[in-house]
């Protein structure tokens, strides 16, 4: 039973924190609510940082979850730039990492989300080597691209990811040079496999991007404390001013893993375990957003999903599981990228092995198409290129699990909200 009484906290102050302390006061919860942030801005949405707000086409305002009057108006206590360093599990607390403070809570969410991870190759203490996680990342990168436009400067990127060839993007934008360097054969091998990551290549190839694929940074060369060039195991060493780490995120389970939450192995994407309620092994205590990891019966899978959807719909789902509400969070997953003219929406799972084809609906040579992984008959997964307003078909198909008439799956002509019946 929840009453007035009871205190939540959200360690966490992303999109995933923000969105379950907006719908823990919309379900009617009256008790405290604290929120706590270990960075000094309110909390804010992600995407814009490799896309439209490093690319100067957003205002910096536009990236908060709220306005800051929101959290005072609506009872959330904000704590911002704070950390927590230790659950007490027995004692239900949570300790503040400056000053020791321990507050005890009734429900405890964990929305702790990622970090990038780091290149472990000599030059990464060089001012030009750059990461992209937070709005400081993205404030900084933007005035960096600005600079490497004007210069004619080369930026090189490690990693062939949807960060890295978001920000290739944005700096071939501005103007700079830009190399990427990916051990993969293809961009995004690890989400499209090699059929559709060449659809990437090419794009970005004809907007003057470098690419080199099978080969690995090895050191960033450097001089006065400066990035001059990026060597690979290839032998080979390009020049660069600034070098981009793009080689993907980490979950933030430290605090997880010292309280004796059960972790999911890093095999299987790392992160807290969670239920379909998103319950870790303490009951009391949830995990949502880029940090869960949670089961998923569409795929007999435990996925752990770091996009801008978890986050905005797992916070949530959390907090109405906190409150005792019946919650299965079982969402398809979903992403997006916006890359020159290319827009793009991703729904499913589908990574190397899982398929038997790929089925192309439309015209791939223009990007104007559909993709679709299936396995047996069924889709797994599917991708719209510069077509649109086609998501919840997708994953009507998906969540379906019909068998469906190939032929009539590649034919633009035949509708998809038929085929999953």
């Amino acid at each position: 039973m929840v009453d007035a009484d009871q205190t939540f906290v959200i360690v966490g102050g992303g999109l995933a924190g923000a969105k379950a302390a907006e719908t823990l006061r919309a379900e009617g919860f009256s008790g405290r609510v604290i929120l706590i942030c270990d960075e000094r801005d309110h909390p804010y949405e992600r995407p814009p940082l490799s896309k439209g707000y490093l690319l100067g086409k957003e205002e910096r305002d536009s990236v908060f979850v709220h306005e800051p009057a929101w959290y005072a108006r609506n009872d959330i206590e904000l704590h911002l730039g704070q950390t927590v360093d230790r659950i007490d599990r027995t004692a239900k607390t949570v300790r503040f990492g400056d000053d020791g403070t321990l507050v005890r809570y009734d429900k405890l969410l964990l929305v702790t989300g990622a970090e990038p991870r780091r290149l472990d190759i000599p030059g990464t203490d060089l001012a030009g080597v750059h990461h992209l996680r937070r709005l400081a990342h993205a404030e900084r990168l933007k005035g960096v691209l600005h600079h490497l436009g004007q210069e004619n400067g080369h930026l090189v990127i490690a990693g062939a990811g949807w960060i890295g060839l978001e920000v290739a993007a944005a700096a071939r934008e501005y103007g700079a040079e830009v190399t990427v360097i990916e051990p993969a054969p293809t961009p995004l091998h690890g989400v499209l496999g090699p059929e559709l990551g060449n659809v990437f290549a090419e794009l970005h190839r004809e907007h003057g991007v470098r690419f080199h694929f099978g080969v690995r940074l090895t050191e960033i060369v450097g001089q006065d404390g400066m990035v001059l060039a990026a060597r690979t195991d290839d032998g080979e060493e390009y020049p660069a001013h600034d070098v981009l780490a793009a080689i993907g995120a980490a979950p933030r389970t430290a605090l997880a893993e010292a309280a004796g939450l059960e972790i999911a192995d890093r095999a299987h994407g790392g992160g807290i375990v969670v239920d379909e309620r998103l319950r870790t092994s303490d009951p009391d205590i949830h995990a949502a957003g880029d940090v869960a990891s949670f089961p998923i019966g569409l795929f007999d899978a435990r996925l752990r999903v770091e996009h801008w959807a978890n986050a905005l719909n797992g916070g949530p789902a959390a907090a109405r599981a906190m409150l005792g509400r019946e919650v299965v969070y079982d969402r398809v997953p979903y992403f997006f990228t916006d890359q020159y003219d290319l827009g793009m929406e991703y729904s499913g799972w589908a990574p190397p092995g899982s398929y038997d084809e790929v089925v192309i609906r439309g015209d791939a040579g223009k990007r104007e198409f559909i993709a679709f992984w299936v396995r047996e008959g069924r889709v797994l997964a599917g991708m719209n290129v510069n077509v649109w307003d086609v998501t919840e078909q997708i994953q009507n198909l998906i969540r379906s699990r019909a068998r469906v008439n190939i032929e009539a799956l590649s034919d633009p002509h035949v509708p998809l909200a038929g085929l999953a019946s």
